[in-house]
Formats: C-alpha cells, sequence, structure tokens
C-alpha cells in the first residue's frame, strides 16, 4: 500500500496484537514513557510476551539504566529474547555522553539495534563510522520534534537517507510524527519506516477523500455535537 514501512509506536498489548493479526504494520516501536502510559508493571514478562505473540516482526524494546556499561548488559539481556528483537539505545544518556562506544561493541556483536533521539545530522555522522555494516540498524529521528522547534525536518531527514546509502542493512525512521502527512513527507524524503500511533494509521484511511465531502462531513458533525449537547441560547 506505502513504499514506505510503517510500525506501530505502543506499548498496549491489545492494540499490538491487533495490528499484527490484521497485517496493518510490518513491526512495532515501544519506549519507557509509552509501557509507562500503558501501566506495564513488569519490563521482562511485557517483552516476554510480546516476542511470543508477536515472533516474526521486529520489534523494538528500549534500555532503561543511564549509565553506559548497565545499558550495555541491559542491551545483551534484552536481545537474547528474540531473534526479532531491535534494542533501542538512545545517542546519548542524559548527560550528553555518546552511547558510541557501546553501540560500537552491540553492533559487532550482532545485535540489531534501533538508535534514537536523534536530532541532527552530526548525530548520525559521528555514530555510523563506529557501527558494523553487518548488523542490522535502525536510525530514529524525531522529525515531528525537530518540527515542533519550527525547523523544517525535511532536509535533514533526506540528507540522513544519503548517509546510509551505501550501507544496506541501515533504515531511517521517521519518528514522532504529528500528522497523516507526515507518511507521504517520510515516503517522500526516502525514509525507510515511520512509526505511527493507532489514530494517526486510522488517519491515514482519509488519504484520496474528496476535500468537499470532507468538509460537509465536519459540518454533519458539529451539528451533530450540538444536537446532541441540547445548545440553546
Amino acid at each position: 500500500m506505502y513504499r514506505i514501512k510503517l510500525f506501530l509506536d505502543s506499548a498496549d498489548k491489545e492494540q499490538m496484537v491487533h495490528a499484527y493479526r490484521n497485517k496493518k504494520v510490518s513491526g512495532f516501536t515501544t519506549n519507557p514513557t509509552l509501557m509507562r502510559r500503558s501501566r506495564v508493571q513488569d519490563y521482562r514478562t511485557f517483552l516476554q510476551d510480546m516476542v511470543g505473540l508477536i515472533p516474526d516482526m521486529p520489534i523494538s524494546f528500549e534500555v532503561f539504566s543511564d549509565e553506559l556499561s548497565e545499558m550495555e548488559d541491559e542491551a545483551r539481556n534484552i536481545a537474547s529474547y528474540g531473534e526479532n528483537i531491535y534494542v533501542k539505545i538512545p545517542i546519548t544518556n542524559t548527560q550528553g555522553k555518546s552511547t558510541a562506544p557501546i553501540l560500537n561493541r552491540l553492533s559487532k556483536g550482532g545485535i540489531s539495534l534501533n538508535i534514537t533521539a536523534i536530532f541532527t545530522l552530526k548525530q548520525i555522522k559521528e555514530v555510523i563510522p563506529v557501527l558494523d555494516s553487518s548488523s542490522h540498524i535502525i536510525f530514529s529521528i524525531f522529525a515531528g520534534r525537530i518540527a515542533n522547534t519550527g525547523i523544517d525536518p525535511m532536509p535533514i531527514m533526506k540528507e540522513a537517507t544519503q548517509l546510509i546509502v551505501e550501507y544496506s542493512n541501515f533504515e531511517i525512521l521517521w519518528a514522532s510524527p504529528r500528522e497523516a502527512l507526515n507518511l507521504r513527507q517520510a515516503e517522500e524524503c526516502g525514509c525507510d519506516i515511520i512509526t505511527m500511533t493507532p489514530s494517526l494509521i486510522e488517519a491515514t484511511k482519509n488519504f484520496g477523500k474528496n476535500l468537499t465531502e470532507y468538509s460537509l462531513e465536519t459540518v454533519k458533525m458539529f451539528y451533530e455535537d450540538a444536537q446532541a449537547a441540547n445548545y440553546v441560547f
């Protein structure tokens, strides 16, 4: 349907299994924030459950420590639960210290990585040389958050795709989308993957809709809601 791979961004078990069974997506991403919102109590149990339910699509699980040595231990532990797991490692820790040293060792160990919280081309350029090109790597660039600063993310995304063109196992992911249009923009930039929430995936159903008809639907929605609320003057 799309030229780009669509990953569901969620830590809701029912949402993830539904998307998997209905073949709506090509993979999944999670993070500690999403897991907390979904009230995941036990990380290990959640990981085991999801790999058991979704054994043959890529799923990203993120480390949660801040010390690089602990991150590395967690990454190896997380990766041991399934061959379809991508371990999410932030591009730096909370002190701004680069995670390049552990990315080097983990990639050389054959662990698939999702390098996350990337905002600049400089960050990608600095980390590419330390990565093992035979390992599977996703670069998650937070295009939506970049846009929130008033900067157009598309030039960054386009250049990022060119930085990895010679690496067959490296992929660029458009992260933190804010609207359905971002899918089309990600395709235009040559991105390999975009993550989307269930509501944004649902919104893509409007692609190709006649705008006059959409206008009328919106007017009807406002009218029906006003009637249902019994508003009067």
